[in-house]
């Protein structure tokens, strides 16, 4: 399939080149995550086809068949969950699922994911006012941390630090008036060390993970954090297993807060970058993501991971 989403014919390629597993990269610029992908799935003898996401077509009539799995890089998770949907009802495989996908682009659903298994994460408390908003801020007690329901890179977030402000950042929110800002999503500031963790889960193993230092309390990369190499102990394993497990399993990024002598779990991402990790563990993440793309490929479809 060209960019453009119009089939187009395999029949000229030899007969060696057919087995090869079709993999479609959906994409909406090629990144170094996504070249490390590609390199590595072809490094496996798969057959690697980018589609951007921006220019491809989708006819709900006309199912994609020259693909045995999809791989979804979208940078808009717009984008993503809408072409993920087809793909399920064609029946074609995709990393991550549409049902993890979804459930990770949203915090709330995360959160609720989590509770509901009884995995330990930072209390979160929800309104939908200025007023009942303030009442759950003062229930939880400032410093009080609020996030947008959906969002990356740290964008949004904010640290709440006394009823003054609480009031003014609520007011702006309802005046602003879109999706975004109706749900007040709250949750306890965690007196972390200046870093966080990040595990790399596949499938439902831990294959590595990082510190994420910053002198910001929000520590993520695309903020200036640095990272190093983090053991994954019995403990980190068992709670990032558990929680890729609580959102369906997949290709995952669990985040993990130190409190004290509590362990949380922050967040799960479901489009997880990578390329700053690789050096720091030592550890082949796009060769292990491939590993996984292709053994999707060849089952039909994407296991669902349930807890033990």
């Amino acid at each position: 399939m060209d960019f453009a989403g119009t089939p187009v014919s395999r029949d000229f390629v030899g007969t060696e080149h057919l087995m090869a597993t079709r993999v479609a990269l959906l994409c909406s610029r090629v990144r170094v995550e996504e070249k490390l992908l590609r390199d590595a799935l072809v490094q496996r003898g798969a057959d690697v086809e980018r589609v951007d996401d921006r220019e491809t077509v989708i006819d709900l009539n006309v199912p994609w068949r020259d693909f045995d799995v999809v791989l979804e890089r979208s940078l808009s998770q717009t984008n993503a969950l809408a072409a993920l949907q087809v793909f399920e009802a064609w029946g074609l495989p995709a990393v991550n699922r549409y049902a993890v996908t979804a459930l990770c682009n949203d915090k709330l659903s995360t959160s609720a994911a989590l509770t509901a298994a009884g995995i330990p994460s930072p209390r979160t408390l929800v309104a939908f006012t200025p007023e009942s908003a303030l009442d759950a801020a003062e229930q939880i007690g400032y410093p009080v941390v609020l996030k947008p329901l959906t969002g990356s890179w740290g964008r949004l977030l904010a640290r709440i630090n006394d009823r003054d402000a609480a009031e003014a950042l609520f007011e702006h929110k309802a005046v602003l008036g879109s999706h975004e800002h109706s749900v007040f999503y709250l949750q306890e500031h965690c007196n972390k060390p200046a870093r966080d963790i990040r595990v790399f889960v596949i499938g439902s193993e831990p294959i590595c993970a990082i510190y994420r230092y910053a002198e910001h309390w929000i520590t993520n990369t695309a903020r200036g954090a640095t990272t190093s190499n983090c053991p994954v102990t019995a403990d980190i394993a068992s709670l990032s297993r558990r929680a890729s497990a609580a959102v369906g399993g997949g290709v995952l990024a669990v985040d993990l807060l130190e409190d004290g002598d509590r362990l949380l779990v922050s967040e799960v991402n479901a489009g997880m970058e990578f390329r700053n990790s690789i050096d720091v563990t030592g550890v082949d993440i796009p060769g292990r993501v491939a590993d996984f793309v292709l053994r999707v490929a060849r089952q039909g479809s994407a296991p669902v991971e349930v807890l033990a």
